[in-house]
């Protein structure tokens, strides 16, 4: 990080790291129960030396990033559409040559960030619904996910998002994945964002067959000081620039 102010980019070549429907709650974003032993937070504290009977839950670990980004969508009750609406944490990744594979969440991510790869995650209403969980939107974030479409957005987790520098767009009326055919195996393009100044953004999914669609989403940047976090990264960065600033002063 530096003292340079970012400007919001349009986004070119993301793949769909979940496609999920309505209802999705921030626990299943970040669940707060039990870690199961072969999920890659089970595997990363292992690797520590922690034995199944002491992995406890992601409530009790919520101040461990390394656990806490290995569970976001990691609820065994989340249902990814990718795979007509199996439970699991589970998504296709789609490497450059390779046949499409089956990976928990967290382990394609990091392939794809690996890879330079910016993420996206389509769902239909009321995303983000239940409790205000922070880590619903920093797990998000760390994952490697630059903007979140779906059909609505439940207030709070909205906000949270902007604050970690994760896009909030919304379909317009009548869209949804289903009905625009988006299957997750689609590059996404977001474009026309102006650096923040557009209310709305133009998303073309490249299918692998060589067509594309072109369809439009709402910008969910509400205000101008939300603006300007997003231009800063997020929330934390524009604080720590605020406060360096004023220390240089």
């Amino acid at each position: 990080m530096t003292m340079e102010v970012g400007r919001i980019a349009d986004i070119h070549g993301a793949r769909v790291l979940g496609l999920f429907g309505d209802s999705i709650t921030t626990d299943h974003i970040s669940p707060a129960g039990n870690i199961k032993g072969s999920s890659p937070a089970g595997r990363y504290l292992q690797s520590r030396g922690v034995q199944p009977a002491d992995f406890n839950s992601y409530g009790s670990r919520r101040g461990n990033d390394d656990v806490m980004v290995r569970g976001t969508f990691a609820n065994i009750r989340i249902k990814n559409l990718m795979f007509g609406g199996e439970e699991g944490g589970n998504t296709l990744y789609f490497g450059a040559d390779a046949a499409p594979e089956k990976l928990a969440i967290y382990d394609a991510a990091m392939k794809y960030k690996a890879g330079g790869v910016p993420l996206v995650v389509l769902a239909g209403k009321e995303y983000g619904t239940g409790s205000s969980r922070d880590w619903a939107a920093k797990g998000t974030h760390l994952l490697g996910v630059k903007a979140v479409v779906a059909e609505s957005f439940e207030r709070i987790h909205r906000s949270n998002l902007v604050g970690m520098g994760v896009l909030p767009l919304q379909f317009r009326p009548g869209d949804n994945p289903q009905a625009l055919g988006l299957d997750g195996s689609e590059r996404i393009d977001i474009t026309g964002l102006d650096d923040g100044r557009a209310r709305h953004a133009t998303v073309t999914a490249h299918r692998h067959d060589g067509t594309s669609l072109v369809f439009q989403a709402d910008v969910l940047l509400l205000t101008p000081k939300e603006v300007e976090y997003f231009r800063h990264g997020g929330l934390l960065q524009y604080v720590l620039r605020q406060l360096a600033a004023r220390h240089v002063g």
